[in-house]
């Protein structure tokens, strides 16, 4: 018999006691404590980022000379400094240049933990989907030996993702962190040392 979900776990009541606004804060927590993806004075991009514990971590991280951008449909509830700026947009439809704009410049890292609204059919194809609009926007977004971290859920599309992601960086890899749900199909794709658009094709 499946074990029932527990909603109130150790990292949901860490959560509420540190002040983030989502136990995924401790998904990039450990993530960045592992490949230092997100670094002082850096310029952050990340995408689907409400309710806002990314952003929260990434504040925390940067530094008063780093900036953040955060782009997500829903509103960002966090409370959050003037170095994090936020967009209630469409990362299918944003012009890249406004993410610029708000960065003065490329940036250092793109995060995504885009999901899709889960239906428990093909799920895991709609996840694959987001992570390769990340891909796309790179090119544009990203600055030659940066970094990407972005959440996909694990199906048949999966590796071939994995695949496209490590022909763009000098390393990648996957990641389960220990706050994700066992349940859970999510797992993190990580590329460092991003090697720019003429690599890519």
């Amino acid at each position: 018999m499946p074990q029932p979900r527990k909603l109130h776990d150790r990292y949901f009541k860490q959560a509420k006691a540190d002040g983030y606004v989502a136990r995924s804060a401790y998904k990039l927590t450990e993530i960045n404590e592992k490949k230092r993806v997100v670094r002082r004075n850096f310029k952050v991009l990340d995408l689907g980022c409400a309710p806002g514990s990314w952003l929260q971590v990434v504040d925390g991280i940067i530094g008063d000379r780093g900036v953040a951008v955060g782009v997500d449909l829903q509103k960002v509830q966090a409370h959050l400094s003037p170095r994090v700026h936020v967009l209630q947009a469409d990362a299918f439809t944003i012009d890249p240049q406004e993410l610029l704009d708000l960065s003065n410049g490329l940036f250092d890292v793109v995060l995504s933990d885009m999901a899709p609204n889960t239906t428990g059919h093909g799920d895991d194809f709609l996840s694959v989907r987001l992570c390769r609009r990340v891909l796309e926007l790179l090119p544009s977004v990203l600055v030659p030996g940066g970094n990407v971290v972005m959440k996909v859920l694990e199906g048949e599309e999966f590796p071939a993702l994995l695949k496209e992601t490590k022909r763009v960086f000098r390393e990648g890899g996957a990641t389960k962190p220990a706050a994700s749900r066992d349940v859970s199909r999510e797992i993190f794709i990580v590329g460092t040392g991003y090697l720019g658009e003429r690599n890519g094709r």
